[in-house]
């Protein structure tokens, strides 16, 4: 009986402690976190390998998604529109004779940040500078490879061709070599970014060049808003009722993009975050992040298996380096790291060809292709969570270890998510493991499809094929077999 009470005075205790420290609605915004709030997220996180000291870091892959951006054309029409709508709320509680305490101050006077801007999805001053010192942090922690003087084939930066990537690229490349030139103040010095053309960029913008990947995304976003309606009807009805305002889901789900924008972008927090307690705030998050799962993680094994050509260009920059490093060439005359620049849509299939946020069991189904429980709904726990998987400026670092001679294997991979060690089922749990293990366990189980055959094949076709063929395993997923979520 006495160490039951002990465990009651302790939980109460914690829960005090959690109380004191307040909740933050800026650590809960799927892919619209701010990378400074994530990034340092225990959740999934490792204490790091021991790497023995005699090993040296010989190549860096950086797989990155841009920085903080404004919100995009489409967000903003949508945000100044809502400006009105609050005006129409206020007007019907007042006609209603509402007391004015019981509404929000704010609602009324409330103009949008972005009012008169015409464009919009542009990096702004806080991405650059995530960019700008993730590129001094990383080289800070690899000396190694990054003393050599720049060249573009030594250092290779490639960046989609959508502007707020590019402009990433930048700002990482400004902090991996300031100092480094004798361009202004800071010392800065030229370096290229490189892009292929959006309808072939099959490395990085895979999610566009996949046309049956479109197709699956267009039918299948209806099912996933239908599947997220019954948390948006419930916070409808409990926010209305708070409030006493008439408003609509529309009207919830325009103010939780609002808050999302406010908190990460302005770090506004007392304005439309406020209408939502904590729970409502970590449902809403749950909506998204069910959104993330399935339409870009691991609700469809189509969602990550396209992202393979960037995985196989991963590996091949490893096997490239090993090479140089077998043949003894003279520094300066190889590839040392590989830093490519992103989108959400390019981060979380890569996340997911890894099996990171996966334990063993559920990193045997996906290479199986086989479907994974939905993310559960608050207040249960999750693994896959939007704001830690790809937040703002969210990486995923893959190092190439060379170890002495006399050792047995002689490489090692290290995968680092965010900048910290992570867990990789494939690597038997761990950060840091032989390059023959990653690529047998976490590589090579994914290369089973060819990219066009996967993504460009004629649907029809694939549904005359015997069940024999391999080409119907992707009929299947698209069809809803077994191998796809069931929505």
């Amino acid at each position: 009986m006495a160490t039951k009470t002990v465990w009651i005075i302790l939980l109460c205790l914690f829960v005090v402690s959690q109380a004191d420290q307040g909740f933050d609605v800026r650590h809960h915004l799927s892919t619209v976190t701010r990378y400074s709030t994530s990034k340092d997220v225990t959740q999934n996180l490792i204490e790091g390998s021991n790497v023995p000291s005699e090993c040296t870091p010989i190549h860096l892959n950086l797989v990155a998604r841009h920085g903080t951006r404004s919100p995009t054309k489409k967000r903003l029409r949508e945000l100044e529109s809502l400006a009105g709508r609050f005006k129409e709320l206020v007007r019907d509680a007042e006609a209603r004779k509402l007391p004015s305490d019981k509404i929000p101050g704010w609602l009324g006077q409330w103009k949008s940040p972005w009012e008169g801007k015409v464009k919009g999805g542009e990096l702004i001053r806080q991405g650059e500078d995530e960019l700008y010192q993730l590129g001094i942090r990383v080289r800070e922690r690899f000396p190694s490879l990054f003393e050599e003087d720049y060249h573009p084939d030594v250092y290779t930066i490639r960046a989609t061709q959508i502007p707020r990537a590019s402009a990433s690229a930048v700002a990482f490349g400004m902090g991996l070599f300031s100092e480094k030139g004798n361009l202004g103040p800071g010392r800065n010095r030229a370096f290229a970014v490189t892009s292929e053309n959006r309808a072939s960029d099959t490395k990085l913008r895979f999610f566009e060049c996949c046309q049956n990947y479109k197709s699956y995304r267009k039918a299948k976003e209806p099912a996933v808003d239908k599947l997220k309606e019954p948390v948006l009807n419930k916070i409808t009805a409990s926010v209305a009722k708070r409030y006493d305002l008439k408003f609509t889901k529309q009207d919830i789900s325009s103010l939780w993009f609002l808050c999302k924008q406010e908190a990460s972008l302005l770090n506004v927090t007392n304005q439309s975050c406020e209408l939502f307690t904590p729970s409502e705030v970590a449902l809403l998050e749950w909506t998204d992040d069910l959104e993330v799962f399935l339409l870009k993680g691991y609700g469809n094994s189509l969602n990550y298996k396209m992202g393979v050509p960037l995985l196989e260009d991963v590996l091949h920059s490893m096997e490239e380096a090993i090479k140089a490093r077998e043949e003894k060439l003279p520094p300066g005359s190889y590839e040392k790291a590989r830093l490519r620049f992103a989108h959400a849509e390019t981060i979380v299939p890569f996340s997911c060809l890894l099996g990171l946020f996966l334990d063993g069991s559920e990193f045997e189904k996906i290479q199986k292709e086989k479907p994974l429980e939905l993310p559960p709904q608050p207040p249960k726990t999750r693994d896959f969570r939007g704001s830690t998987m790809a937040p703002f400026g969210g990486n995923n670092i893959l190092v190439l270890y060379s170890c002495p001679a006399e050792s047995s294997p002689k490489y090692f991979v290290q995968v680092l998510h965010n900048e910290h060690p992570i867990a990789v089922p494939g690597c038997d749990g761990k950060d840091f493991c032989p390059l023959e293990d990653f690529k047998a366990k976490v590589v090579t189980p994914h290369l089973k499809h060819a990219f066009d055959n996967l993504c460009n094949a004629d649907l029809n076709d694939l549904k005359q094929k015997p069940a024999s063929s391999k080409l119907s395993i992707l009929s299947s997923w698209l069809f809803g077999s077994s191998h796809d979520t069931e929505l």
